[in-house]
């Protein structure tokens, strides 16, 4: 096989033969007939419970139904974009604390982001909630949940900084200290600006679990989607169905967020 017609997948992987092609074909096809007949099977099973009745989606319909999930789709919003006003600034200066020279800076940092790493969401939010108000430390339900997504995702996102810091040519520093910069001008100025554009698809996806780590907010009764519509499904009795309505809303917000950031990169480009 020639150089030219070696693409990355014929480079790790063998091209499969005659017999694996008809083995992959029959196991693709099997795999489409599994969830073919799931589905259908979920589908009977709803339709047997009565939950395909119109009646039961009509609410949905209602004005002030779609004003009570209105102010939780506002909530979560609210809550995802004041967490990433906070979180990038402070993961990018995590990330630059770990890449300092001063070893007490960079070991303070590396602790920060190895911890928060390492817990779950959720036992943090425990901590402001329970722990932190025998001390006297208390927070409104809003900053129960933002305080506590700020700190977690910071320390994931401070990694996906210091991979773009780190994944800029370290000729493009050389090039500007010989021109006479300050090192804190290159990092300002040039190699900070690199690595954002680098990183750029991984931050959307820090958004993205931002978005998600908001779902924990009905833990602090915060009216976030989710909330509102633990509410609305015990008072109406109507699970499914507003499940499956607060499903159809975080993947239409995750698609416009994509959306918005394949054009923002467009332009940039």
């Amino acid at each position: 096989m020639s150089s030219k017609t070696q693409t990355p997948t014929r480079v790790l992987f063998d091209v499969p033969g005659p017999k694996g092609r008809r083995r992959i074909w029959i196991i693709s096809v099997l795999a489409v007939l599994v969830f073919v007949a799931a589905a259908a099977g979920g589908i009977y099973q709803l339709w047997w419970n009565y939950q395909l009745l119109p009646e039961k989606w009509l609410p949905f319909t209602q004005p002030a139904t779609l004003k009570f999930f209105g102010r939780g789709v506002v909530g979560t919003l609210l809550a995802t974009g004041v967490a990433a006003l906070f979180t990038f600034p402070l993961a990018l200066a995590l990330a630059l604390a770990r890449e300092a020279k001063n070893r007490i800076v960079s070991k303070v940092s590396g602790a920060w982001v190895e911890v928060f790493r390492s817990l779950p969401l959720l036992l943090v939010i425990y901590a402001f909630m329970l722990a932190l108000p025998r001390y006297g430390i208390r927070f409104s339900t809003f900053w129960l949940l933002v305080i506590p997504m700020i700190i977690s995702c910071s320390a994931t996102t401070a990694e996906v900084f210091r991979a773009g810091l780190r994944a800029v040519p370290r000729g493009q520093s050389e090039a500007a200290l010989s021109l006479g910069m300050l090192p804190k001008q290159v990092s300002a100025l040039v190699i900070i600006p690199q690595a954002i554009r680098l990183v750029a698809p991984n931050l959307l996806t820090q958004l993205v679990s931002l978005l998600k780590d908001s779902t924990l907010g009905y833990v602090v009764s915060y009216f976030d989607l989710m909330h509102q519509g633990q509410l609305f499904s015990a008072q109406a009795n109507s699970y499914i169905q507003t499940y499956f309505l607060i499903a159809l809303i975080y993947i239409a917000i995750n698609i416009v967020l994509t959306r918005v950031a394949d054009r923002w990169r467009e332009r940039r480009n």
